[in-house]
């Protein structure tokens, strides 16, 4: 058999339920993986060695007697750190909650478990998930796998680099702003931002209750429509979740591009993206027109007013998670997650109460100008080259914001649109640092999304590149 680090997610479940490895196998060769490399990446924050290998060897107890409990059945997978298991610690890469042991389970985690899925480790993020570039002042930084001085992508950089660097086959990553999809692409893995109210939140430490997501980062998008097969749903602990039936979203792969319509807004997204970038984007094109799309141009709306009300509705719900902290123990967080969540104290109910009731309207206009009729929409993912650690964390506060807005330039509108969104690795830059491409879709077009990524994934094989090994 192949390296086991290789396998895919869905290989190494067809390989356990076929007995050709052991779950115990499996997870071993996982917790080796992460205690070596993980470490010299810092993307782990703390291994369940003991807990993994008990749920392993159950794993494969069952599967000798028959009994397969899901399609991840004795996969062993790791997660942000920002996901509660009840009895666990849950450190949600801060100071403050480093010790936090929540009282119940994240239903994510349930309903992977439920699919047979082994919880490895917790993965490394940015302070309370408040960072685009991974930056994590009390766990130090993330390192991405392709160039260990370059950033990994925030905040779900564990889940990106631990990806990338094939230490686990997929992990779950939260979006607020673009949490999944950065490090999918500064990490060259697919990240998959759901539709709000496809995946449930309840267990998960909240940024913005009106942005955040939950969703799968993996090598593959047929790996995505796995996870994601298994964690959607409606949730009666999440009263938020949609109460419609979850599709067969590795049978819609099938579907492919034919006749759908893939639209390229050329203003806003584009106007600052680099040369390396524009070539891998243009190329990503032409493999999606040969896989049997159409391509359209067209243009968006006024960015700008969503990129003031977007800000409007983070920053307020931040402010109010972390109203008590601010107040009681400001000097526990760092100087960048404490100025970025203070100015939510300071905009009128009046203008929270605007950006809430103008996400309707904005979302229809930027639906009629930016599809404009088209099944989905092509964006970059991240329009400059993957920066490095010191570049992007040095200078002061000033610069550190500079990098906040420009890294988060092309991901950020979505959350507020809430439509879902996939990052797909679409070649490399500057210093070997990989490029993707980003599709959006519209309302709970998951199924869409995932089959154009499989399509374009057929044709090409950046995803099938593994960075160094040291």
């Amino acid at each position: 058999m192949t390296d086991l680090a290789n396998l895919s997610l869905i290989e190494t479940a067809a390989a356990i339920a076929a007995g050709e490895v052991t779950s115990e196998a499996a997870t071993i060769a996982t917790v080796a993986r992460l205690k070596e490399r993980g470490s010299l990446l810092n993307c782990v924050i703390r291994m369940e060695e003991h807990d993994a290998l008990e749920s392993a060897r159950a794993a494969d107890k069952a599967r000798t007697k028959g009994k397969i409990k899901g399609p991840l059945h004795g996969v062993p997978l790791a997660h942000k750190d920002l996901l509660f298991r009840e009895g666990k610690v849950v450190s949600c890469g801060a100071k403050i909650t480093r010790d936090f042991v929540p009282d119940h389970t994240a239903s994510v985690l349930t309903r992977l478990e439920n699919a047979g899925a082994v919880y490895v480790a917790a993965l490394h993020l940015a302070e309370f998930a408040r960072s685009p570039t991974g930056h994590n002042e009390h766990f130090g930084p993330c390192r991405n796998p392709w160039n260990p001085e370059h950033v990994t992508g925030g905040s779900s950089s564990g889940s990106g680099a631990s990806v990338a660097a094939r230490l686990v086959p997929a992990a779950l990553g939260s979006d607020t702003g673009g949490s999944i999809r950065l490090p999918a692409a500064m990490c060259g893995v697919v990240g998959l931002m759901p539709t709000q109210g496809l995946v449930s939140r309840a267990g998960v430490m909240p940024i913005s209750w009106s942005m955040d997501t939950v969703g799968p980062l993996a090598r593959t998008a047929a790996d995505c429509a796995r996870m994601l097969s298994v964690i959607a749903g409606q949730d009666p602990a999440d009263p938020t979740t949609r109460a419609e039936p979850v599709p067969d979203y590795e049978s819609a792969l099938a579907k492919g591009l034919e006749g759908a319509k893939i639209a390229v807004p050329r203003n806003w997204f584009y106007d600052d993206v680099s040369d390396a970038v524009a070539k891998a984007l243009d190329e990503s094109l032409r493999v999606l027109r040969e896989a049997g799309a159409e391509i359209v141009e067209t243009t968006v709306p006024d960015m700008a007013l969503i990129d003031d009300v977007q800000h409007v509705l983070r920053e307020v719900e931040a402010a109010t998670v972390h109203s008590r902290w601010l107040k009681t123990r400001p000097e526990d967080y760092s100087e960048q997650v404490r100025t970025r969540t203070e100015p939510g104290f300071f905009y009128t109910g009046t203008r929270y109460c605007e950006a809430l009731l103008l996400r309707g309207p904005i979302l229809e206009d930027f639906l009629k100008q930016a599809f404009a009729g088209a099944d989905m929409v092509h964006l970059p993912a991240v329009s400059m080259p993957v920066p490095t650690i010191v570049e992007s964390t040095g200078g002061g506060i000033d610069n550190i914001q500079k990098y906040i807005r420009l890294i988060g330039r092309c991901t950020r509108h979505i959350n507020y649109l809430g439509l879902p969104a996939i990052s797909v690795p679409c070649g490399f830059a500057d210093a070997g640092l990989p490029v993707a491409f980003q599709l959006v879709g519209r309302p709970f077009a998951e199924a869409r999304l995932l089959a154009a990524a499989h399509a374009y994934q057929s044709l090409t094989d950046w995803h099938e590149k593994a960075p160094p090994a040291d």
